[in-house]
């Protein structure tokens, strides 16, 4: 039986997981859980699953928690996720935090040697070549858990990157795909938020929408498979049935096909290297009238322009404009900026990060990140620059 840590419980990835182990309780026990604000959700999920860790945002939550249950041990704060994320009893760590909050304890994981299904960009988006190089010291697994990465990861199957020729990530074009242009100015976070294929949290189905996601995707995918970024492309796919294609350089494609559904990439990598026979609707291929493929629209996904030149830059561009970007994004749902600011902040952003590094007294983490601390202040940069833009 596996012992599992599942950092963002109540979140989307958290929620799915948990319904993968309420299908396979034999072969899974959820030994840690995390989460920062849906108490009452989070003690549902202590009473039914009775993990021996837990982890909260205060002390405060803590001893709550602590009085209902007598019998888990309570941690929180950032030392208290990466407790949970190392804790020698753990055989797989589901990192599912979004954001940045995600980085320091899934390199916890990484640097205690665990296998991490990793369903959150941002680790490797902020600190890529860092992760690699300690896993590698470390023995540590990272399986990808988001749905093109698991994708491509399937279709891999242990081919060595030289014989890749193309990464393609197939991304559905979000809610706006086909809003008027004209309209932009006017759109609300409701119209944004209303994704046609899948149903996640909200940060990410905006980054759909901007197709932001698919820039972080890219920096992610590079890490991962060890694939040049000019080797890795995007390709609308309205149906969200081919979730990622590899082509190798014999001209052979290999595509992973399903219904849009994240409970097949995560129980992919908690049963990995097995198969789980999950119990859910199945593709019916006599369904598929058609499966169509189209260019992005630079006009129309300008995020996915300024990410790739960032994916290409390396060093601390993907930080920055990670940071950057969640800034941008919640001051959208909070409705502070229109939804067109979102694109102009990144762009700003990374205009002035290619005026400071390019000064020879620059800040070091801007230039490269080679430690934890480098990421965080590199994504603090952005945020900041950000702030300063919106406001």
């Amino acid at each position: 039986m596996k012992k599992l840590t599942l950092l963002g419980s109540t979140g989307s990835i958290g929620l799915n997981t948990l319904d993968v182990v309420r299908e396979f309780p034999q072969k899974f026990r959820i030994e840690a859980l995390s989460c920062r604000s849906s108490i009452e959700q989070l003690a549902e999920q202590v009473k039914e699953f009775q993990p021996s860790l837990v982890c909260v945002d205060s002390s405060e939550q803590a001893g709550e928690l602590r009085d209902t249950f007598p019998d888990t041990e309570f941690v929180w704060g950032v030392d208290g996720l990466s407790r949970i994320s190392s804790d020698p009893d753990i055989d797989l760590v589901v990192s599912g935090i979004v954001g940045a909050a995600g980085l320091k304890p899934t390199y916890s994981a990484v640097e205690a040697g665990k296998t991490v299904a990793v369903a959150n960009k941002e680790p490797l988006v902020m600190a890529g070549k860092l992760f690699m190089q300690t896993a590698t010291k470390s023995g540590a697994k990272l399986l990808p858990a988001d749905s093109e990465h698991n994708a491509i990861f399937q279709a891999l199957h242990n081919e060595p990157p030289e014989r890749i020729a193309r990464l393609i990530l197939t991304a559905s074009g979000g809610s706006l795909r086909d809003h008027p242009l004209e309209d932009f100015e006017h759109i609300t976070p409701a119209q944004a938020l209303d994704h046609p294929n899948w149903d996640m949290g909200s940060k990410i189905t905006i980054d759909s929408a901007t197709m932001m996601n698919k820039g972080l995707e890219i920096i992610e995918a590079h890490w991962l498979f060890n694939t040049p970024v000019q080797n890795i492309e995007v390709v609308m796919h309205r149906e969200s049935i081919i979730h990622s294609m590899v082509e190798f350089v014999d001209g052979s494609f290999l595509a992973q096909m399903g219904l849009p559904d994240m409970r097949v990439p995560l129980a992919h990598c908690l049963g990995w290297p097995e198969r789980l026979p999950l119990k859910i609707p199945r593709l019916d291929p006599l369904s598929l009238n058609a499966l169509h493929f189209e260019e992005i629209d630079p006009q129309r996904f300008p995020c996915l322009t300024t990410s790739i030149k960032a994916a290409r830059q390396g060093g601390g561009a993907p930080a920055v404009l990670n940071g950057a970007n969640e800034e941008a994004v919640d001051a959208f749902l909070q409705e502070e900026i229109s939804y067109l600011d979102i694109s102009k902040t990144l762009h700003s952003v990374m205009s002035k990060y290619d005026q400071i590094t390019s000064l020879p007294e620059s800040p070091s983490f801007l230039k490269d990140i080679n430690t934890i601390e480098g990421a965080e202040q590199a994504d603090q940069w952005g945020r900041e620059q950000a702030r300063n833009f919106m406001a």
